[in-house]
């Protein structure tokens, strides 16, 4: 896989933790619960992104 590949999940995982952690905060109002979605979004894209 080569670097703009790489790259391009690396801002196509950018924009869900962004937009999600605020959909995930309008929905709990619990930051905590925003760190474990933006934990498991990077756990994917570290999957996406190692291979």
């Amino acid at each position: 896989m080569n670097v703009s590949r790489k790259l391009g999940i690396l801002v196509f995982c950018a924009v869900p933790a962004i937009v999600g952690g605020g959909i995930v905060y309008a929905l709990f109002n619990s930051y905590p619960t925003v760190l474990v979605y933006e934990i498991l979004l990077l756990l994917t894209a570290g999957a996406f992104f190692s291979r």
